[in-house]
């Protein structure tokens, strides 16, 4: 305002306003961190320089398969548009070589023609097209004139029926991949840590939408963690499994229903040594990898997620959203990933295998403040009905009050006491 007005110089303004950003302190957000597998299970990860790309056409089906459908639908168009037209330039070829292109030119019917009808390129590539989708309208043919023509027409129907097997066979692999049954292969979006029997445990939820089962589903946890070895090396990917608590001798799972997922924090456990405070700032990722056959078709597929450290939970607990209503089992998805916050130790598994008083505390110290807060709770649903009842019966008691008022004013008579002349009291006059 000053400046507007003249009174402080424009220059010296903006060298203090220079001076002042200067001396503010900058602090920069802190990047995400990259996650090597998204959420919906893409692998985050770009292959670059590779120099030996003629490795992709020795495995050709494969690379049709990955490719995107519309670099897919113009391959099998090509394909098709190209074989036609390269048949139909062999069958011009063999009728101007037998002389029937001439001859069609002088007289409309030959009788010793290699292909019939066949006057020009078009024709040629009519007959192409007639021979490949085995059309056969009845104009053109094939006579036993030209046994090169015979040889040409066994030959196009071989390519056409390898062309069509390739095709067909990769658009029906592209609609019919493992990765589209996942899409109804759900996983939570938060993993919690909490005590389960005793022990600290990573868990996380894992549910199915159809009804058609994944058969032979098996859950494997792997960590994904930057570390240096003992000599210097740098490992920006160093994989350690993780173990899965199940009662099943074998790692399948009965995916009927959601289920709950539980990895325990023990001395196998990468984790073991994970506080909650440090949880934060842990430069790790948990790959959470279900495998399974597809019941309708029998492919395996396969559904991935990953949990980073923020996504990690201290101290909740998935809520339960299986009930039984009318003797069926109902799975409320609305539900499916929300937790409630429980009782855990702050510590890490292996102070708490040292030391297990500290469970017994912080149980203690859970059960006291639930406790304080239910005391809170009940204290204060009864003075909200108190002040209910109060509220509710203060107009009838001012209006008793009043009318007891009246009443007593109404039925109260003063008292008049006489004196006598000689100085003692009379009687009352009521």
């Amino acid at each position: 305002m000053l400046a507007r007005k003249s009174i402080i110089p424009e220059e010296y303004v903006l060298a203090r306003i220079a001076a002042e950003n200067l001396r503010k302190p900058r602090v920069r957000d802190r990047l995400p961190k990259a996650r090597f597998i998204a959420k919906s299970g893409a692998c985050n990860l770009a292959h670059k320089n590779i120099r030996e790309q003629g490795r992709f056409l020795q495995d050709i089906f494969t690379t049709l398969v990955d490719l995107k459908w519309r670099h897919t639908l113009v391959i099998f168009t090509m394909s098709f548009l190209c074989s036609w037209l390269l048949f139909a330039i062999m069958w011009w070829l063999v009728a101007f070589a037998h002389g029937d292109i001439h001859a069609y030119m002088e007289k409309p019917v030959v009788s010793n023609a290699c292909v019939t009808s066949v006057r020009s390129f078009t024709s040629a590539f009519l007959f192409s097209i007639e021979v490949q989708v085995t059309i056969g309208f009845g104009g053109r043919m094939v006579t036993e004139e030209c046994p090169l023509a015979i040889a040409v027409l066994i030959l196009q129907n071989i390519v056409g029926l390898i062309i069509n097997a390739v095709m067909l066979g990769c658009i029906f692999m592209k609609t019919a991949q493992a990765h589209r049954r996942a899409e109804t292969l759900i996983f939570s979006r938060h993993a919690v840590i909490a005590v389960r029997h005793g022990r600290l445990c990573f868990m996380f939820r894992v549910g199915d939408l159809r009804k058609s089962m994944i058969i032979s589903a098996s859950v494997r946890i792997q960590v994904v963690r930057k570390t240096t070895t003992p000599e210097g090396e740098v490992v920006p990917i160093h994989q350690l499994d993780v173990p899965v608590d199940n009662p099943i001798d074998s790692n399948n799972i009965f995916l009927v229903a959601p289920l709950v997922i539980c990895h325990v924090i023990d001395r196998r456990s990468p984790l073991y040594d994970l506080t909650a405070s440090a949880l934060a700032g842990q430069d790790l990722e948990v790959i959470v990898i279900l495998e399974g056959v597809v019941e309708t078709t029998g492919i395996t597929t396969q559904a991935r997620t990953s949990y980073v450290a923020e996504e990690i939970l201290w101290g909740h607990r998935f809520v339960s959203i299986v009930t039984e209503e009318e003797g069926v089992y109902s799975v409320d998805y609305s539900k499916f990933g929300n937790t409630v916050k429980v009782a855990a130790p702050r510590c890490s598994a292996r102070e708490l295998d040292e030391k297990p008083s500290i469970l017994i505390q912080a149980l203690q110290r859970s059960e006291l403040s639930h406790q304080n807060s239910l005391r809170k709770r009940n204290s204060m649903r009864r003075n909200n009905s108190m002040r209910r009842t109060n509220s509710g019966s203060s107009p009838a008691a001012s209006s008793s009050s009043s009318s007891a008022r009246r009443g007593n004013c109404a039925l109260a008579v003063p008292k008049v006491q006489f004196v006598t002349p000689d100085g003692g009291p009379g009687g009352s006059e009521d």
